[in-house]
């Protein structure tokens, strides 16, 4: 799968300017409504639009994104009068709101339409004798026509023989790439051949988001409702996710980043592997009464909220194997509200679905904000913070390296294993990973069967895990070089054993 980040494409640069400038209304604007009208304007205060066929289109792509930011939904497109661009602001210009469902949404002005999974032949095709392709077609849709091979889209059956054998490479598998990147078949079509997303199916995971060349897909934020949150004078604390090393720049160490969030107004920082590491221990112990000793067949980790949705929903069976253990989100959240029960938790991470997971009934008294890298970098360029001139303060020094990587994709089975290895020696432990959500589907498919018994199974949505996010900013490759060099730092390797 092809995949953009840390690339500065304009797709990029415009979900920036949109999350730095919806942060600067929710700063600066005196009158809100007015600002905001304004603001399609001031984006896009060109005559001639560079990405579209007019700076109309431009605007109206604009027009979603800023309501999406602000955490609305998108205006429907089917009514006689569509509405105006702040219509249901004063719902969302407070600082409880919360995420509503749909939380993933293609904005209909900006989607290409793309051609969803199909085969055809290219320029390259060099009309061969041979034409392989026609022989190895199994339903006979492949012709010559004026020298050169032709698919019948009709007759196709999509296998790709035909792609295969091709001496030039001239037959190509044309795929949506949203569609391509989703896991679990979530991306439909509308009446007019756009993308939609059924929202039965979907897990938040938001690689389709990060796929989207067009930048057509995008997810609700809170950093308005945030902001709002702060001026309030509400003690507002942050969890930031091992995932954030790096990405706010190679020079901004863990300690710079914790002083410029409470330069942004936050009263204190915690690192979300605090959590990770009490859920190590717990699942560690788990691992050893019930799976080791036969009472359970498998078990799986919970950390990943796109995961284990995924299995609760497509392998129902399967629910009972899924940890009870907090995810090191809420697990820091309790510790957090534990140690200042005045405050209100803002998780700041890589991930899409954890804000799906912190809008449940259940989360919400424990995790009151949760927001992106992607979109707390708008919230700084805001507030004219840079980063990279930061003087560290403070120290983040919360976790062991353990904990911290749960952040990468392996790490939390790693991390129990080495916890059952160490406290409960001689028993034999097997874990397995699966990372994307098509592997995750595979990986549960064969733990169904009895193939994985014995066994831990961690899933990730993303591939890479949580570096990877559809929140994240860098490259994963730079992303997973930065995280380990951050737990390598941790002064103790593993959590200690909680006495009974």
């Amino acid at each position: 799968m092809s995949d953009m980040r840390g690339i500065d494409t304009p797709v990029r640069k415009r979900r920036r300017q949109v999350f730095k400038e919806v942060a600067n209304l929710a700063y600066n604007s005196k009158n809100l409504k007015d600002d905001m009208e304004a603001l399609p304007y001031k984006i896009v205060d060109y005559d001639e639009s560079i990405y579209w066929e007019s700076v109309y289109r431009d605007r109206a792509v604009i027009r979603e994104r800023i309501r999406l930011a602000m955490g609305m939904s998108l205006r429907a497109e089917d009514r006689s009068k569509p509405g105006h661009l702040t219509e249901g602001v004063e719902e969302s210009n407070i600082d409880e709101k919360y995420y509503e469902p749909p939380l993933m949404q293609v904005i209909p002005s900006a989607c290409n339409a793309c051609p969803e999974n199909l085969y055809e032949v290219s320029n390259l095709c060099m009309g061969c004798m041979a034409h392989p392709c026609m022989s190895v077609c199994p339903v006979g849709a492949i012709t010559m026509e004026n020298g050169k091979s032709k698919i019948d889209k009709e007759k196709c059956i999509k296998c790709g023989k035909c792609m295969a054998v091709c001496p030039y490479n001239a037959i190509i598998h044309r795929e949506r790439p949203c569609e391509k990147a989703c896991g679990v078949n979530a991306i439909k079509n509308d009446s007019r051949g756009r993308a939609i997303i059924d929202n039965d199916i979907c897990v938040s995971c938001g690689q389709c988001m990060v796929s989207c060349p067009f930048g057509a897909i995008a997810d609700k934020s809170q950093i308005f409702q945030l902001i709002r949150a702060m001026q309030s004078g509400r003690k507002i604390i942050a969890q930031v996710a091992p995932a954030f090393v790096g990405q706010f720049g190679p020079k901004v160490t863990p300690d710079m980043f914790k002083t410029a969030l409470k330069e942004l107004g936050f009263a204190d920082v915690y690192e979300t592997a605090l959590g990770a590491d009490l859920g190590c221990m717990a699942e560690a112990e788990h691992y050893v009464k019930e799976v080791a000793s036969g009472n359970q067949a498998f078990a799986l980790t919970s950390c990943c909220p796109s995961w284990s949705v995924m299995a609760k929903n497509l392998f129902p069976e399967t629910i009972d194997k899924i940890s009870n253990e907090l995810t090191p989100m809420v697990a820091t959240a309790r510790i957090i509200k534990k140690e200042h029960p005045d405050a209100s938790v803002v998780f700041i991470g890589p991930c899409a679905s954890k804000k799906l997971e912190a809008s449940r009934r259940t989360i919400r008294s424990d995790v009151d904000f949760v927001i992106t890298f992607e979109e707390l970098t708008g919230m700084f360029e805001a507030k004219g913070i840079l980063l990279e001139e930061i003087k560290a303060m403070d120290e983040m020094q919360d976790a062991t390296a353990a904990g911290r990587g749960y952040g990468v994709a392996g790490g939390v089975a790693k991390a129990i294993e080495e916890c059952v290895k160490k406290y409960y020696p001689g028993v034999e432990v097997h874990i397995e990973h699966a990372e994307s959500l098509a592997e995750c589907k595979k990986m549960l498919l064969l733990a169904k069967a009895g193939k994985k018994n014995g066994c831990l199974i961690e899933g990730m949505a993303c591939p890479g895990g949580c570096i990877a996010g559809a929140g994240t900013n860098i490259a994963l490759n730079q992303a997973a070089k930065e995280l380990a060099q951050f737990k390598a730092s941790a002064p103790q390797k593993l959590p200690e054993k909680q006495e009974e």
